[in-house]
C-alpha cells in the first residue's frame, strides 16, 4: 500500500454492531469485497437477494443520504497499487500499518480533537486508564503530554483504576482506552466518573451509542482483527495514533507556553 486512501470501509465496521442481520449481510459485502464491478443498486441487490430499498436503508445508517451517495464514495476504494520488492513478512507488517494508518485518516475528527484538547487544558487533574497493550498507550500518553505541562497520571492496575474512580470530581478528567469497549475496570472508572461530575473520553475501536451514557466524547480508533494478539504489530499503535493526533491539536491551543514546557522537559532530561 503506498498512498493513504480515502476509504469508507472503516464507517461500515465501525457501524457494524448497530446494523440488523441483513444490514450485516451487506456490509460483508463491501468490506470482504476486493474487486471493482458493477455496483448499481440493481446488480448488488440481485446478488445478495435484498431489496434495493435495504441498501438505501443501510447507507442511511453508515451515514450517507442514500445508497448513490455511499456507493460514489464506496468506489474510491479501489486504485491502482504498485507491487513492492519486500519479503512476504516485511510486506505483512508494513501493510498493516498502512491499513490503519489509512483507517485512522479516514477516523480523524479534527472538530472532535480541538474539543478534547480544551478539556485536556481546562482540567485540573488528567487521569488515563487501560490495561494490557491499552495500559502500555496510557503510560505513554502520559509521558508524552506531562511535557506539554498537563496534570495527568495514568492507572493500569485493575484494583487502582477502581480505587481512583472514587475521587474523581467536576475538576477531573477522565480518558479510558479499550479497543473493544468491554474493560470492565475502564468502564467502571467512567461511569463513577461521570457519576461525580468528572469529563470524560473512551478511545476504543466499537462505536457503540451506549458509551454516550457515560462519556462526553468518544475517540473512534482504527482496528483489525486479532490486533490484540501482536503477531504483526504492536497492538497499542492504533490508539497511539490517534493520540498523536490529539496531542498535536494540544500545541495549537498556547504555542508559546507549550515551547517552554517543551525547553523545560528537554533541559532537565540533559542535565543531571
Amino acid at each position: 500500500m503506498e498512498h493513504y486512501a480515502r476509504s469508507i470501509i472503516p464507517v461500515i465496521e465501525y457501524n457494524y454492531e448497530n446494523f440488523t442481520a441483513l444490514e450485516r449481510t451487506i456490509a460483508d459485502f463491501f468490506i470482504q469485497n476486493k474487486k471493482k464491478r458493477d455496483f448499481s443498486a440493481k446488480a448488488v441487490s440481485e446478488r445478495l437477494y435484498v431489496s434495493e430499498a435495504s441498501l438505501s436503508r443501510f447507507a442511511k445508517k453508515c451515514g450517507f443520504r442514500g445508497y448513490r451517495e455511499f456507493i460514489y464514495q464506496y468506489e474510491d476504494t479501489f486504485r491502482e497499487k504498485k507491487s513492492r520488492p519486500f519479503a512476504d513478512n516485511t510486506r505483512r507488517v508494513l501493510d498493516t500499518y498502512q491499513e490503519l494508518l489509512n483507517k485512522a485518516y479516514n477516523l480523524a475528527d479534527e472538530k472532535k480533537f480541538k474539543k478534547i484538547a480544551g478539556m485536556l487544558f481546562q482540567a485540573e487533574r488528567i487521569f488515563v486508564c487501560g490495561v494490557g497493550s491499552s495500559g502500555i498507550a496510557a503510560r505513554e500518553t502520559e509521558l508524552r503530554f506531562m511535557r506539554i505541562g498537563l496534570n495527568i497520571n495514568s492507572l493500569v492496575d485493575r484494583d487502582m483504576i477502581r480505587m481512583r474512580a472514587v475521587f474523581q470530581n467536576e475538576t477531573s478528567l477522565v480518558i479510558g482506552f479499550s479497543m473493544k469497549g468491554q474493560t470492565e475496570e475502564v468502564q467502571y472508572m467512567l461511569q463513577e466518573a461521570k457519576r461525580r461530575g468528572a469529563g470524560c473520553v473512551l478511545v476504543t475501536a466499537r462505536n457503540n451509542p451506549d458509551f454516550m451514557e457515560y462519556c462526553d466524547e468518544v475517540i473512534l480508533v482504527p482496528a483489525l482483527d486479532n490486533l490484540e494478539y501482536g503477531d504483526a504489530i504492536s497492538p497499542q499503535f492504533p490508539i497511539l495514533v490517534m493520540m498523536d493526533l490529539l496531542y498535536a491539536c494540544c500545541l495549537e491551543q498556547d504555542q508559546e507556553r507549550i515551547d517552554a514546557f517543551l525547553q523545560d522537559t528537554a533541559r532537565a532530561l540533559t542535565n543531571p
